[in-house]
């Protein structure tokens, strides 16, 4: 039986309208990665008034959050692809050897972390983040 490794992202990549924008995740921090897909709403109503289950579908999109380096133009270029019209194709490599793929761009909070010397954002992105 084989053991089941994980731990830290180790490069978050982007390619962005012909330019390539490379990030360093910050060691021993939680990359928190949700693929995506169809999900099953959780409401306690979603019951008839005869016992019978009701189920509402819904499509969710994909999300990853690390925290990285604040290195030399970080926050300017994920702030540039975040008022972008034009999505990013984004690869996150796991020290584990798994690289996640989607095509998507910045939302939300982008913020430094000046005693951590870190950059906090959220990349997400429609269908379902890929597993390479």
């Amino acid at each position: 039986m084989a053991d089941i490794n994980f731990g830290d992202c180790v490069e978050v990549v982007c390619n962005h309208l012909g330019n390539t924008y490379r990030y360093s995740p910050k060691a021993n921090e939680s990359a928190n990665i949700d693929r995506g897909g169809i999900r099953a709403n959780d409401d306690a109503s979603q019951v008839t008034s005869n016992g019978k289950m009701m189920s509402q579908l819904n499509r969710g999109r994909w999300s990853v959050e690390v925290p990285v380096a604040n290195e030399d133009l970080t926050y300017e270029t994920l702030n540039l692809m975040a008022g972008s019209p034009s999505l990013g194709i984004w690869q996150f490599a796991m020290i584990s050897g798994e690289i996640y793929k989607g095509t998507g761009r910045p939302v939300g909070d982008i913020s430094t972390d000046s005693n951590a010397g870190t950059v906090s954002f959220k990349v997400a992105g429609a269908g379902i983040l890929e597993k390479i």
